[in-house]
């Protein structure tokens, strides 16, 4: 498996992934939709980045790192192949955002989720996310917690 930066060739897999991923667990928001038919303008033109996972081709997982200031940046969009879930790939790709954040100096890296994602609120803290304040209103209807990446 190769972790690799965006590339148009990869803009269907990432509508698609987070697709299915929202509908099977929460629902699909209006601006889900906008960001995800058209990454290029809502992540990558204001400077943010968005990675892949790939094997033979196949695209497994992604992420992306949606730009909220200077040096800040929301892990968001994150979402695996149905078949490949459980293979690590989430894991995989949180591991390159933090290494990718260090290299780059972000001094802020945090996400949005729900606390019925046991499994993934659990890979958050084992990485060393901690549980923050999460305003109101936050960005997304589905979240119910807000995690900071601890970078001491």
């Amino acid at each position: 498996m190769q972790l690799v930066p965006y590339h148009s060739n990869y803009a269907n897999a990432f509508y698609t992934l987070n697709i299915e991923w929202l509908e099977t667990y929460f629902y699909v928001e209006d601006y889900d939709r906008d960001v995800l038919s058209d990454p290029e303008h809502f992540i990558i033109k204001p400077g943010g980045h968005i990675f892949f996972a790939v094997e033979n081709e196949t695209v497994l997982g992604t992420v992306a790192l949606l730009k909220r200031g200077s040096h800040a940046f929301e892990i968001t969009k994150m979402a695996v192949l149905p078949e490949a879930r459980g293979k690590q790939v989430g894991q995989k790709l949180m591991q390159y955002c933090i290494t990718f954040a260090k290299e780059n100096n972000f001094q802020q890296l945090f996400l949005y989720s729900n606390t019925s994602l046991t499994n993934a609120i659990h890979i958050y803290k084992k990485y060393g996310f901690v549980k923050v304040p999460l305003e109101q209103p936050n960005p997304y209807k589905r979240s119910n917690i807000k995690m900071d990446y601890n970078f001491s």
